[in-house]
């Protein structure tokens, strides 16, 4: 993305990046696509004699955000302490942003109890200050660590924050370690977490318990669409295709509402072959030409091909990495691409929005390569020829039969292309050609003529008869633009996040397609797909009959395989009475058991049993837990004996700061033995982490 302070990284070395965190000097790469990627670091050496990344002073606090997600309250570094933590700065509009949650996600799952990721939202448009608003982000971008919204930049200014993004480490004794610009730096991260682990696990100044955070993803409930991203229609063949971004899957329905066909089996993947087992991630634009449907596989960077004769997924183009370095193009599969986010046709040529390097790229159907159409890769909005133009982020594109426009999302401009030789880029409406990329910054909501228009990361366009329609996405509304007159106009939504439709109000809408005098609305937020009448705007909501969210994955139960079991002492049981169980938590001083889950615990006989019913065994259930006891029964049977495994896992948080909570696993071992004249008294068990 764009950076408040620019540097190149082309000449430093892997000792001067590992420096320049040692140092918190901040290093460049706002985009990835500005430079090359940083060298591999080799891997993390033995225990180190001394701290190779000594803090150089205590971290400021996470004090002023005005609200925190993904979490069951506010978080203080203090209860961090003894992770190394790792702040993203971050804006949920940023593709740059956007690139550097796999990397997370990777660090996240690889340093599972050693880490702590804390997103720190740090807003560029008004629309990313609301809460709520970067809930349903955090939701989209599947975000399973703690956010913070941080309106009013205080965190950021105390961090020194001058570019999106910004990554922050601090060490588990609460110091501030250094920081890294931009994206891609996955390898960088990976080795210094890896050497800072190593010292501080040594030291005994590492905590590795691990936590657990409320996430937002728990409280949603599904429906039949997930944030659907774009839309195309099929007037000929009566067909309505939906991408449904984050169910992975392309949906296809006739234009009255009878489900046709669901192309992909909603898991995130980029697996070829037939509609059920196909896969994609995050699909985003897609584009009819024959019976052939070319999805824009956004998060695989992709290019996808969807044969509805055959009703197979092969891949046009791309590698499935994103590119790092920007290129002219190549082969189509040996040429890695970068979030493509929207695809038109037009002439036999396919033409990709390409969000990542903030290009137009374009491949002419049946031949063997793709390559840039327009844009030099400078994030900016500047008119001028292909080559040289400036992009911001372009994410919807479209097309007059002659001409190519598309929305530059992050300049909150529409843009005309022409393509003929000799092309070039011109604003329709918007900002453009202002100085030291001040376009980047100049957004609202103001309907006009030509430069005087506001407009707030549009995503979505579609041409009809001389204007173009624009999902407006920050706005919350669809605009009108009269292509002759250059003039921009609210044509729905009243500029406020809803789901009503009297009056309509839209939610961050994204895609749009038109058959007939119907205008078919993607209200990705609102999770569901409208129809404006082009004359009335009389609007109705769009259904599928018979559409259900994939099947959830199988979720994998906690492997209790490397916890040793406790033996205590044999017990004896009154026969055929519930046998109570208490549990009495021993924990560090300042903590309770987390109120907002259950206690589970799960029952495994140990070699011959005879005492408690099979189907009690074997499967994990919930006790209700208080301030530090919880209790269940057991039934017993009339007679009989056993030895069982009883497991129980819990969390418990620090009283008055519920945002990090810690899990606790135990195991213990039960032999019980069963007799009628044994008295009737709970088994009270002292568990502690």
């Amino acid at each position: 993305m764009h950076r408040l302070v620019r540097r190149s990284l082309v000449r430093l070395l892997r000792t001067s990046l590992l420096a320049a965190l040692l140092t918190g000097a901040p290093l460049s790469t706002a985009r990835g696509d500005d430079a090359p990627a940083a060298p591999t670091p080799p891997s993390a050496p033995e225990v180190p004699a001394e701290n190779p990344y000594p803090g150089r002073f205590p971290a400021p606090s996470l004090d002023g955000g005005v609200e925190w997600l993904n979490t069951a309250g506010e978080i203080r570094l203090q209860d961090l302490r003894g992770k190394i933590v790792l702040l993203d700065f971050w804006t949920y509009c940023c593709i740059n942003c956007i690139h550097v949650l796999p990397d997370l996600k990777f660090l996240e799952e690889k340093y599972a109890d050693q880490i702590a990721v804390i997103g720190v939202h740090a807003a560029k448009f008004d629309n990313e200050k609301r809460t709520e608003n970067i809930r349903e982000a955090i939701l989209r971008y599947e975000i399973a660590h703690p956010v913070v919204n941080d309106a009013e930049m205080i965190i950021a200014r105390k961090y020194a924050f001058n570019s999106w993004p910004t990554l922050v480490v601090i060490d588990p004794e609460g110091n501030f370690v250094g920081r890294v610009s931009g994206e891609g730096h996955r390898e960088l991260l990976d080795h210094v977490i890896g050497q800072m682990i190593a010292f501080h696990r040594a030291k005994g100044t590492l905590d590795e318990t691990p936590l657990r955070f409320h996430l937002e993803r728990d409280r949603r409930q599904a429906g039949p669409f997930q944030f659907p991203g774009k839309l195309i229609a099929d007037e000929t063949g009566g067909r309505l295709f939906i991408s449904d971004s984050n169910h992975n899957r392309i949906v296809i329905a006739s234009l009255d509402g009878k489900l046709l066909d669901v192309v992909g089996d909603g898991a995130m993947g980029a697996t070829d072959g037939d509609f059920a087992a196909a896969r994609f991630d995050h699909p985003q634009g897609m584009v009819l030409v024959g019976q052939t449907l070319y999805v824009a596989d956004t998060e695989n960077h992709l290019i996808r091909t969807v044969d509805l004769r055959s009703r197979t997924v092969g891949t046009l183009a791309g590698t499935g990495e994103q590119a790092r370095l920007r290129t002219p193009g190549g082969e189509l599969r040996a040429t890695p691409l970068n979030s493509p986010w929207d695809l038109t046709h037009l002439g036999g040529t396919l033409y990709i929005a390409m969000a990542g390097p903030h290009q137009l790229w374009k491949h002419r159907l049946g031949s063997p390569t793709i390559e840039v159409l327009a844009g030099s890769g400078r994030e900016d909005i500047l008119d001028g020829p292909l080559e040289t133009c400036a992009l911001a982020q372009p994410s919807g594109i479209t097309h007059d039969g002659t001409v190519l426009y598309h929305v530059d999302s992050e300049g909150s401009a529409v843009r005309r292309v022409s393509i003929a030789p000799g092309g070039t880029v011109t604003t329709l409406v918007g900002p453009h050609d202002l100085p030291h990329g001040a376009s980047l910054f100049e957004f609202g909501d103001v309907d006009g003529v030509g430069d005087a228009v506001r407009l707030q990361h549009p995503l979505g366009i579609v041409h009809h008869e001389g204007a173009l329609y624009v999902a407006d996405t920050y706005n919350h509304k669809i605009k009108r633009i009269d292509i002759a007159a250059r003039r921009c106009e609210t044509w729905l939504g009243t500029g406020e996040r809803g789901a009503g439709l009297d009056p309509v109000q839209l939610n961050e809408p994204a895609g749009l397609a038109i058959v007939g005098e119907r205008l078919f609305i993607a209200d990705t937020n609102n999770h569901r797909i409208l129809i404006a009448h082009l004359q009335t705007k009389q609007v109705t909501e769009f259904t599928v009959a018979g559409l259900t969210p994939p099947h959830p994955p199988r979720s994998t139960p906690a492997d209790d395989g490397d916890l040793a079991a406790a033996e205590l002492p044999p017990h004896t049981v009154r026969s055929g009475q519930p046998l109570s169980v208490v549990l009495r938590f021993t924990l560090p001083e300042g903590y309770k058991l987390n109120p907002l889950t259950k206690v589970l615990w799960k029952l495994e006989a140990v070699g011959e049993a005879a005492l408690i019913p099979a189907d009690q065994l074997g499967v994990r259930q919930e006790a209700q837990g208080e301030e530090l006891s919880a209790t269940f029964e057991l039934p017993v049977a009339a007679a009989g004996a056993g030895t069982y495994d009883l497991t129980v896992t819990w969390q418990y948080c620090r009283e008055g700061a519920g945002g990090v909570c810690k899990l606790g696993r135990t195991k213990v071992r039960l032999p019980l033995t069963a007799d009628p004249a044994a008295p009737i008294q709970p088994l009270t068990l002292t568990i502690a982490p």
